[in-house]
């Protein structure tokens, strides 16, 4: 049944006056945030570098929050699996992403994605800086790259470089087609396990972040190689970068950032700024930082979007030289 105009237009105030209470709901329910525990999804495995990050966070965060950060590990299909919890998500600030930059890479790394990785999220803030280094078990013959890769020639295939997302894994198969190796890329789901392997003796080499290497040096089982960095990181001064020796215009790195769905009040994002502000201000979160290896690089949404958009830049260049080609 069509309803005639005048009854439509005389309907109006009613309709407006019906959406104020749902309205009013939404904007005292963002006034009052946190009104129940944040849940913090990690899309990787427990024990991996974004993993402790997280979880130091939560626990930095309970003295400016009146609700505690809950860290949930939902691994699985590189990341995509924990994403798209958080892209279906209510943006209402209690469901919250702590993600790396292979965020942006997945898409031209994988075949498909449920959901787009700039459009369907609020950039909250970047984080740290992740800095991937080289490590190998100290079982392995070699001390530095020039032995590493005198090794793999004298073995094809038998090096095998450890990964465990779309950054790693291309950082390793690009160094190794860079110095024209046979090095198999061996995938993990968290740096924690891969780790566990090197010290083990059961992985010859991989890539990993400083805050997933650094708790096993003390064992001696593990033993530096280089950082894929243009600069030295300032946890390991002595580690040679890989264009120190003798790879030129390498220079690959990654971040780990705070994502939430998209719609996102501007209200809440800036609260949680200026939280994560105070936290990173304590000394005690800064010293730990520095005993996990941590790099800690805060900025606010707008730094993280121009972030995230040069990487898709970067990507979407590499992708189209054929550097970087979708997994199969």
């Amino acid at each position: 049944m069509r309803l005639p105009r005048r009854a439509l237009l005389g309907a109006g105030p009613l309709v407006a006056a019906l959406s104020l209470p749902a309205l009013s709901l939404r904007a005292a329910a963002q006034s009052n945030w946190p009104s129940r525990p944040i849940r913090l999804v990690v899309p990787y495995a427990a024990g991996g570098g974004t993993d402790i990050l997280a979880r130091a966070l939560g626990e930095a965060l309970r003295g400016t929050l009146p609700q505690p950060v809950v860290v949930e590990n939902r691994a699985g299909a590189s990341g995509v699996l924990g994403t798209e919890v958080v892209a279906r998500a209510e943006p209402d600030g209690h469901t919250l992403l702590a993600v790396v930059s292979t965020h942006v890479m997945n898409r031209y790394y994988l075949q498909s994605l449920p959901y787009d990785p700039a459009g369907d999220f609020t950039p909250i803030a970047m984080l740290a800086r992740n800095t991937m280094v080289l490590v190998a078990s100290a079982q392995q013959p070699f001390t530095d790259l020039a032995g590493l890769a005198a090794e793999a020639r004298r073995r094809p295939g038998a090096i095998g470089t450890g990964s465990t997302e779309a950054l790693s894994s291309f950082i390793g198969q690009e160094l190794a087609r860079r110095l024209k190796l046979d090095m198999p890329d061996v995938q993990y789901r968290s740096g924690g396990q891969l780790m566990n392997d090197i010290v083990a003796g059961h992985l010859p080499t991989g890539w990993t972040s400083t805050s997933s290497a650094t708790p096993h040096m003390p064992t001696g089982r593990v033993r530096l190689i280089a950082t894929s960095n243009a600069t030295r990181t300032p946890f390991y001064p002595d580690l040679p970068t890989v264009m120190e020796q003798g790879v030129p215009e390498f220079d690959l790195a990654g971040w780990v950032a705070l994502l939430g769905p998209k719609g996102m009040n501007p209200a809440i994002s800036a609260r949680l700024q200026a939280a994560l502000q105070k936290a990173y201000e304590d000394p005690t979160l800064r010293q730990r930082f520095t005993t996990l290896g941590i790099e800690p690089d805060l900025r606010d949404g707008p730094g993280l979007r121009q972030a995230m958009e040069r990487e898709d830049r970067l990507w979407a260049g590499a992708a189209a030289a054929g550097t970087l080609r979708r997994q199969e």
